[in-house]
């Protein structure tokens, strides 16, 4: 089950309580104060791994505390700091305080860590109120409360390259014929019901991550459908692939209406490099008008088809370029 949305409470560890102790000796009537420090609380630490690929387990379980830190002893020992709590989460997660709505990490890949909820200082014990006019202090300091917070974690997606189409244009087809990922296929629209990565060959030592999200519909940023629910997933892509069913009734409606849907969603997808593609074009019986079928003259407009292989040579060949593209223009 792909879960790519979670909220959840966590808690640092409270610190522990300062001692009142005196030190009690054969001989050693009066002997001075020895209450020992109470010990830190233990933190709340996100962290990347590399195994995980859903927010699943946050179904499961919403509430995390760390642990407290022990309280301070006679003889000056002070108490054990409380372990920090790890807490592991997928490549691409982005955490937010649901307080405050603003963005506490973005955790992109492995070994990204962050603490987001700080521990308890430990209270001091009475040893280290002595003085000289107060030789003997009856009083210890208490630990300070660890932070606690209400977390929202969201899920983005790492990849490359970004499907966008309407439902059952072939984008869970195409994903299939360039990778090893099998995504479920099937002709009726919403097959694909969550994101799907596919890691595809790019010559003899490169490959790209491709990911392919559920069909878009008109009004989908209103909430229409299924695809809005993972545009999320494509904000992370640095190149985006538009696929155009070349059997539908009107290809250039389709395709303002995948534009015009991104618009509405967040702006900046539209300033990714994209690329069109014409999909099925084997089922077209006019192979004449296919050639000379054009969608726009600023977007570069390739023909294939997932089923024969035609032109996925040439598409493989021109995502390679954006790609490069983008990585030199820094996107």
């Amino acid at each position: 089950m792909f879960i790519d949305q979670a909220r959840i409470y966590v808690k640092a560890g409270d610190g522990g309580n300062g001692c009142v102790s005196f030190r009690r000796e054969k001989h050693v009537p009066r002997g001075g104060p020895d209450g020992g420090d109470g010990g830190d609380g233990g933190n709340v630490v996100f962290r990347v791994h590399p195994s995980l690929k859903t927010l699943l387990d946050f179904r499961y379980r919403q509430h995390y505390k760390a642990q407290r830190g022990e309280h301070g002893k006679g003889k000056k020992k002070h108490g054990k700091k409380g372990e920090d709590l790890i807490i592991w989460v997928p490549a691409g997660t982005v955490i937010r305080d649901v307080r405050t709505g603003g963005i506490l990490a973005d955790l992109i890949k492995v070994g990204d860590s962050k603490i987001l909820a700080f521990g308890g200082k430990g209270g001091r014990g009475n040893a280290r109120f002595a003085t000289s006019t107060n030789q003997a202090p009856r009083y210890a300091e208490r630990g300070t409360i660890g932070q606690k917070k209400v977390l929202d974690l969201e899920l983005k997606l790492i990849a490359d390259v970004g499907l966008v189409g309407l439902p059952n244009v072939g984008k869970s087809t195409l994903l299939s014929r360039v990778s090893s990922a099998h995504p479920k296929i099937a002709d009726y629209p919403f097959t694909t019901l969550e994101p799907i990565l596919g890691i595809v060959p790019l010559g003899e030592y490169d490959s790209f991550v491709m990911a392919d999200i559920p069909g878009l519909i008109k009004g989908a940023h209103e909430g229409r459908g299924l695809g809005i629910q993972f545009l999320r997933h494509i904000e992370r892509t640095r190149v985006l692939l538009f696929l155009i069913d070349s059997t539908s009734k009107d290809p250039f409606k389709d395709f303002h209406t995948l534009r015009e849907e991104l618009r509405l969603f967040n702006t900046a997808l539209l300033r990714k490099p994209h690329v069109a593609v014409l999909t099925k074009i084997d089922l077209i019986r006019d192979r004449h008008s296919a050639a000379n079928f054009n969608l726009t003259s600023d977007v570069p407009l390739l023909k294939i088809s997932s089923i024969t292989g035609e032109g996925i040579g040439e598409l493989l060949r021109t995502i390679g370029e954006e790609l490069k593209k983008a990585t030199e223009g820094g996107s």
